[in-house]
């Protein structure tokens, strides 16, 4: 049987976990031509979403300040992930969408994710597996962001 590890063990293994799969995503994207990508990028296009969001509702939705919101905007935009529009019934509103580039980003991204959680289900077994995603679930209080994107930004 393992020694008892100690919590503050428990909590880094969980952090080292979640920077692994980061890392190894990131590097994966490099390799495919988004060597610009960093982990912030996906959360924020993740929360622009298909309908497009203003800077404001962005920084809602990311736990951070407009301020925030709109100094990474600036870098996405310039790496070609997103672009403003005016918006529908206000053209002084603008608009922030995805663009094609962005959403291949996430796309690739997902195949990522899908692999790995492949790779762990083969290492692990079916049952490990399952127990572990719904351990996780349990200790992480479900599958909401809150503001992750923000305190990750801190």
């Amino acid at each position: 049987m393992p020694e008892p590890r100690h919590g503050f063990d428990v909590v880094f293994l969980l952090g080292c976990a979640f920077r692994q799969v980061i890392d190894d995503l990131h590097r994966d994207l490099a390799a495919r031509g988004y060597a610009e990508a960093r982990p912030i990028h996906g959360f924020v296009l993740q929360a622009i979403g298909p309908q497009g969001a203003t800077i404001s509702e962005l920084g809602r939705r990311l736990g951070v300040s407009k301020q925030a919101a709109a100094k990474t905007v600036r870098t996405l935009e310039t790496a070609g992930y997103l672009s403003r529009h005016p918006g529908i019934d206000d053209g002084r509103v603008v608009l922030l969408r995805r663009t094609a580039h962005g959403d291949e980003m996430l796309a690739l991204s997902a195949r990522f994710f899908e692999a790995r959680m492949r790779e762990w289900r083969r290492v692990l077994g079916e049952e490990r597996f399952d127990a572990m995603v719904e351990t996780l679930a349990v200790i992480g209080g479900g599958t909401s962001l809150g503001d992750f994107p923000g305190w990750l930004n801190q």
